[in-house]
């Protein structure tokens, strides 16, 4: 008895190692081809090749912030501290060279009757007002919005770690509450100056003569010539872009995720770079670049002379207007 359960035995233990060598092959073959992330032996990028971002666990109701690396992050750094600063430096410095050069060969393009010694009104006092109110914000925010960008390699080593630590946690707080009375100059600009700067037929004229720039000529004009109009849209246009993706920015997380998040601040910066250029040019044209430009939101008249000579059609509309008016009654001796 003894000796047939030892045979047993022996045949069930071969039977067994049978079966385990024919299905060893077989269950090898089904083994999942991905990445374990429990292993500890993984290297990062097999993960991230498999995953598309490392995550870690938390206790707080916000996922997101258990997002500890992810491949787009890294080519969104790599945009925002090389990419970024060349295309800021190439529009801002380029915009800055032509500028001087421009002034170097035209000068100050001077009115070329002389003064008259007589003014007529180009701006009320709203208008000028929404002017520098929209004006002002910008500067501010340009400056305190460049430090973003080209803070750490510029004033970084010039400050110290601690002093520009400081100096940029307050100048993000400034950006940030600044940012509403800019939108809200640009919903006035928008409400005064839509109706007198919708492009049209004169503009084209203007344009081929490319505004009397290179030459003594002065092509007609109403109120707002082609150049001003295009600076107009670019402030409405830029203006919004920049609003809703700085809002985006402000109030994160509301609307989009982290992909979302940094196409917003690509689009901001992107924008915000090109609209510092553009008004750099606006801001040369209203001071040195033109006589009697400033006046026009410095007081708000501009000398006759020098409104006929840059919007002749607008003088004409306004002289009418003067003459279609009834008298005011002169009051009694």
């Amino acid at each position: 008895m003894t000796t047939l359960l030892a045979r047993l035995r022996l045949v069930f233990a071969s039977l067994a190692l049978a079966g385990l060598v024919a299905w060893a092959p077989a269950a090898l073959a089904q083994q999942p081809s991905s990445v374990n992330p429990t292993a500890s032996s993984v290297k990062e990028d097999k993960l991230l090749q498999q995953f598309r971002r490392i995550e870690g666990r938390g206790s707080i109701p916000d996922t997101k912030s258990y997002v500890v690396e992810q491949p787009e992050g890294r080519n969104w750094r790599q945009f925002h501290e090389v990419t970024l600063r060349w295309i800021g430096a190439i529009a801002i410095l380029g915009m800055l060279v032509l500028l001087i050069a421009f002034y170097a060969v035209r000068g100050t393009i001077k009115i070329e009757s002389g003064r008259s010694e007589r003014t007529i009104t180009r701006f009320n006092g709203v208008e000028r007002f929404t002017h520098w109110l929209t004006a002002g914000s910008f500067v501010v925010l340009a400056l305190t919005g460049l430090n973003i960008t080209f803070g750490k390699p510029l004033l970084l080593p010039l400050m110290g770690p601690e002093a520009f630590s400081k100096f940029s946690v307050g100048a993000k707080y400034v950006h940030d509450y600044l940012s509403f009375p800019f939108v809200l100059g640009l919903i006035l600009i928008f409400v005064l100056w839509v109706r007198d700067n919708v492009p049209g037929r004169i503009d084209l004229e203007w344009l081929k003569r490319a505004g009397g720039f290179f030459g003594h000529d002065h092509p007609p004009a109403r109120r707002f010539n082609a150049g001003q109009k295009a600076v107009f849209w670019v402030v409405i246009l830029t203006g919004a872009g920049m609003t809703v993706s700085g809002y985006y920015l402000i109030f994160p997380f509301y609307a989009a995720g982290i992909a979302g998040m940094q196409v917003a601040e690509i689009v901001h910066g992107v924008l915000a770079v090109l609209f510092v250029a553009a008004m750099l040019a606006h801001i040369y044209i209203g001071t040195i670049g033109m006589e009697g430009a400033f006046e026009a939101m410095g007081g708000g008249e501009v000398d006759l002379n020098w409104a006929k000579e840059h919007h002749s059609l607008w003088v004409e509309e306004e002289e009418g207007r003067a003459a279609a008016a009834p008298p005011h009654p002169s009051p009694a001796e």
